[in-house]
């Protein structure tokens, strides 16, 4: 599996968004380049996780404002500051499905189920396609971004765990056993 991550950014994108994060920290409106750069893949992370526009828009929002109300907390932990950005959407995600889980939806791909059968060491995913939707409908909501960010947005383990909150290791261990436990299930006979 490719490990390279479409979300990350050059160095001179990180020095430059360094030296918005500065100014913005004492002038709110200097976050404006941030939230336009970030504004619509942020939109993207939590719609496809709902498929409800308007909540969607309204988790965006929520995101953003926490981010400018927080941003003297940021450091700079060598990631993009998407990643940040991208936590906090999905603590509010987090907390939006702990008083709503009807909204709750995963977001798929056959390139992705591809990736995700060869990681459990299958070769089709026709054979088990409705027990794997079935499993993987069921998870719980961090599992189930786990998988997502993994497998069908190709994120690399250092962004899952900066997101996720969790160290690179523990990401890929959690990914691993959780694989492990899906492939038992959809592999056993009925």
């Amino acid at each position: 599996m490719n490990t390279d991550s479409k979300y990350h950014v050059d160095t001179a994108r990180v020095s430059e968004e360094s030296e918005i994060i500065l100014r913005a920290k004492s002038n709110p409106a200097a976050f404006e380049p941030l939230y336009n750069r970030y504004f619509e893949g942020i939109y993207r992370f939590v719609y496809q996780r709902m498929d409800d526009i308007d909540t969607a828009k309204d988790i965006t929002q929520m995101a953003f404002i926490k981010a400018l109300e927080k941003l003297n907390t940021y450091e700079d932990r060598g990631l993009p500051f998407s990643s940040w950005l991208y936590r906090i959407a999905y603590n509010e995600l987090t907390q939006h499905f702990r008083n709503n889980s009807k909204n709750r939806c995963l977001n798929i791909d056959d390139a992705g189920l591809d990736e995700l059968m060869e990681e459990m060491q299958e070769d089709r995913y026709e054979p088990y396609l409705d027990k794997l939707v079935d499993v993987l409908s069921q998870l719980e909501p961090e599992n189930e971004a786990l998988i997502e960010m993994r497998f069908f947005e190709k994120r690399s383990f250092k962004e899952i765990a900066e997101i996720l909150d969790l160290t690179e290791t523990n990401a890929k261990v959690r990914l691993y056993r959780l694989l492990d436990k899906i492939k038992l299930v959809i592999t056993r006979v009925a």
